[in-house]
C-alpha cells in the first residue's frame, strides 16, 4: 500500500508520518489556554519535546500532567512575552533543562471589547504589547539563538482573520494581528538564509471554554451564520495546518499564512 492510498486518522491521533517532529523541540507561549493546550498536545503526539509557558506556573504545571499521559516529554517555564529579561532568562532555561528550540508556537495572546473612543491608552498597550511586541520578543530570541548555532527552525505566528478583516469594538487587537501578519513576512525574509522559516496560522472563529456560552446565544448564533460553512471551528480544525508549518513537510514555505476560517474572510460584505 503506497502512502496515498492510507486511511487517515482523526488529526489529533497523527500517524501520518509527513506531519511529524520527532526529535524536535516545541516552544508554545500562552500554553495554558484552550489553543495553546490543544497544541501541545498535538505536536507532543507528533513526537515533539514540548515546553509549555505562561505567565502562571500552576495552570502550566496542570497540563503538563494531563500531558503526562501521552508522553514524558513535557517541560514548564514561566514567561512573560511582554517582557525582554523574561524571555530571555525563560529561553536560558529551556536551553539548560532542554536544548534550543527549534519549533516555536507564538500563540499568547489578549483581548479587549470596548469601542475605541471608550478605550485608554493602558487597553491600547496591553493588547498590542502582548500580540505583537510578544510575538517579536519571542521570535527574536529564539532565532538569534538558532542562527548562533546554525540551526533552522519553524517559527509560528498565531494570527487571526481579524488581521484581514475588522469587526467592531476591537481595534487594538485587529491592529495588532494585522501586525503580527506583516511582522511575519519581514522576519521570513530576514532569516530566510539561516534556514528559520517564519509562518502564520490565522484561525477564524473557534469554539473554546471562552467563549461556548456567547456563541450558544442569539448574537451569536447571529455570527455563526455569516461564516460560509455555518459552523464554529474546534480547534482541531487548526491541527494539521498547525503540524504542517511545523514539520519539514512546510519546508519550501516561509512568509505564508494559513487561514482556517470556514470560508469567512470570503462571506460578502
Amino acid at each position: 500500500m503506497t502512502k496515498t492510498d492510507t486511511t487517515t486518522s482523526p488529526s489529533h491521533q497523527n500517524d501520518q508520518p509527513y506531519l511529524r517532529v520527532d526529535g524536535k523541540i516545541a516552544l508554545i507561549t500562552g500554553a495554558a489556554g484552550g489553543l495553546g493546550s490543544a497544541f501541545a498536545e498535538a505536536l507532543l503526539r507528533a513526537g515533539a519535546s514540548v515546553i509549555l509557558s505562561g505567565r502562571r506556573r500552576a495552570p502550566l504545571e496542570s497540563l503538563q500532567d494531563s500531558l503526562g499521559a501521552i508522553s514524558s516529554q513535557v517541560h514548564v517555564v514561566t514567561m512573560d512575552v511582554t517582557d525582554e529579561t523574561s524571555v530571555s532568562e525563560a529561553f536560558d532555561t529551556i536551553a539548560e533543562d532542554v536544548g534550543i528550540a527549534d519549533i516555536v508556537v507564538s500563540n499568547a495572546g489578549v483581548a479587549t471589547s470596548r469601542k475605541s473612543l471608550d478605550l485608554t491608552g493602558q487597553d491600547w498597550d496591553r493588547v498590542l504589547d502582548t500580540n505583537l511586541k510578544g510575538c517579536w520578543l519571542v521570535c527574536n530570541e529564539a532565532a538569534r539563538r538558532l542562527s548562533n548555532v546554525s540551526r533552522g527552525g519553524s517559527l509560528i505566528m498565531i494570527s487571526s482573520i481579524l488581521g484581514h478583516r475588522v469587526a467592531g469594538n476591537v481595534a487594538p487587537y485587529a491592529a495588532a494581528k494585522a501586525g503580527v501578519e506583516q511582522l511575519t513576512r519581514a522576519l521570513a525574509l530576514e532569516w530566510a538564509r539561516y534556514g528559520i522559516r517564519v509562518n502564520a496560522l490565522a484561525p477564524g472563529y473557534i469554539e473554546t471554554d471562552l467563549n461556548r456560552d456567547f456563541f450558544a446565544s442569539e448574537p451569536g448564533q447571529k455570527m455563526i451564520r455569516r461564516i460560509p460553512q455555518r459552523r464554529l471551528g474546534q480547534p482541531d480544525d487548526l491541527i494539521a495546518p498547525l503540524l504542517l508549518l511545523a514539520s519539514g513537510s512546510s519546508g519550501y514555505m516561509t512568509g505564508s499564512t494559513l487561514v482556517v476560517d470556514g470560508g469567512h474572510l470570503q462571506s460578502s460584505l
